[in-house]
C-alpha cells in the first residue's frame, strides 16, 4: 500500500471514528481498534490527531471516550467516496423524467461541488467524465412535462402521512378513474416510479404508476398506514403480484451467467438443465421482458408463459420488418 493510500485510509478512518463517538457512548481504544482491524497504538495516535485537530474528545467517568456534547463535524465533512456516491446518484436523478428532479439535482451539485476539497474535486471531475450511468436511458427529461414536481410532491406526502387524490389511468381498461390513496413508499422498478398507497376505493394496498397518474393533489388530511404494515415484507412478498405472471426461460452455458445478473426481478427458482439453466420469476410487464430477451437471441428459449413467446415473436418480427 503506498503513501497515499494510507493517508487516505487514515482520513477515512479519523472521519468514522468521528462519527462512531457521536452515536455511541464511551467507546475504549480496545472497541476502536477491534472495529477498525488496527492496534490500539495506531487509534491512540488517531484520537490524538482528532484532539489536535480541535475535536473535543473528554474521558468519560464509567471508561471510554466521548466526544462533549453539542460538537458538530464540519459542513460536507466528505472522503472521496462518499462524494463520488452522491453525485453518481445525482446523474442517476437528471435521467428521470420529471424535470424538477434534473433542477433540483444541478443546483445540489453545485452546492456539494463547491464546499469539496479542490484534491476531492479533481477526483470527481475525473469520475464523472469517465462515467457513463445508462447511454440507452428511455426516459430523458421532458420540459414542461405532466410529471414534473409529482415525485417531489409525493415524497413529501409518504413523509408527512398525507392523503391524496388523484385521477388514474387504469391500462387494463383504458379509462381514467378517480381514487383517494394513503401514499406508504415510493419505488424505482424496472423502467419507472411507483407509489405504493392504500387505496380507499378498493380497500387494500396497491400499486400506482408515477406515468399513470393524469392530475393530483395532496390533501391536508392525514392517516395512519394499515396495522403492521412493512414496505419491505410487501415488496418480498409480490409487489403488484395480482399483475405478475410466472416466467421460466432458458439460458444456455455461456449467456446464463450474464442472464442472470440482468434479470430485471428476484429470482424464484434455478435449475440445471441441457448444459445451461432455467430461471423462474414473476413479472408483470411480458412486452419489457420480451424486449429484454431479445439481447440474447437463439440463446434463450421462452418456456412459460405462452403470452411471453409470442410477444418475443412480434418483437422479433418488428425488427425483421425493418431489414
Amino acid at each position: 500500500m503506498g503513501q497515499k493510500e494510507r493517508r487516505k485510509n487514515r482520513t477515512d478512518r479519523l472521519f468514522e471514528i468521528i462519527l462512531m463517538l457521536q452515536s455511541r457512548r464511551s467507546l475504549s481504544s480496545r472497541d476502536l481498534a477491534e472495529h477498525f482491524g488496527v492496534s490500539r497504538r495506531t487509534i491512540f495516535r488517531d484520537l490524538r490527531a482528532l484532539a489536535e485537530s480541535g475535536v473535543p474528545l473528554t474521558f468519560a467517568d464509567e471508561g471510554g471516550y466521548e466526544i462533549l456534547e453539542g460538537y458538530q463535524l464540519p459542513p460536507l465533512m466528505l472522503t472521496a467516496r462518499e462524494a463520488s456516491t452522491l453525485l453518481i446518484g445525482l446523474e442517476f436523478m437528471r435521467l428521470q423524467s420529471d424535470p424538477s428532479l434534473k433542477a433540483n439535482a444541478d443546483h445540489v451539485e453545485m452546492k456539494i461541488s463547491t464546499a469539496l476539497p479542490a484534491e476531492i474535486k479533481r477526483y470527481i471531475e475525473q469520475l464523472k467524465s469517465r462515467t457513463i450511468l445508462d447511454p440507452y436511458w428511455l426516459h430523458a427529461a421532458d420540459e414542461g412535462g405532466e410529471e414534473e414536481g409529482r415525485w417531489h410532491e409525493l415524497s413529501q406526502a409518504v413523509a408527512d402521512r398525507r392523503v391524496v387524490s388523484m385521477e388514474y389511468f387504469v391500462a387494463s381498461r383504458g379509462e381514467v378513474t378517480k381514487r383517494t390513496v394513503n401514499p406508504l413508499g415510493i419505488i424505482y422498478y424496472t423502467d419507472h416510479w411507483n407509489l405504493i398507497a392504500f387505496d380507499q376505493l378498493r380497500g387494500e394496498v396497491r400499486n400506482f404508476r408515477f406515468d399513470r397518474i393524469r392530475s393530483m393533489h395532496v390533501t391536508m388530511q392525514r392517516f395512519q398506514p394499515p396495522e403492521a404494515f412493512d414496505l419491505e415484507k410487501y415488496l418480498r412478498e409480490g409487489f403488484g403480484a395480482r399483475d405478475q405472471r410466472e416466467i421460466k426461460i432458458y439460458f444456455d452455458a455461456e449467456t446464463y451467467p450474464h442472464a442472470r445478473r440482468t434479470v430485471p426481478a428476484s429470482i424464484l427458482d434455478e435449475q440445471p438443465r441441457d448444459e445451461g439453466a432455467v430461471i423462474t420469476f414473476n413479472f408483470d410487464n411480458l412486452a419489457y421482458v420480451a424486449r429484454w430477451l431479445m439481447r440474447f437471441g437463439t440463446k434463450a428459449r421462452v418456456l412459460e408463459p405462452p403470452e411471453l413467446r409470442a410477444a418475443v415473436k412480434e418483437e422479433a418480427r418488428s425488427v425483421a420488418s425493418q431489414y
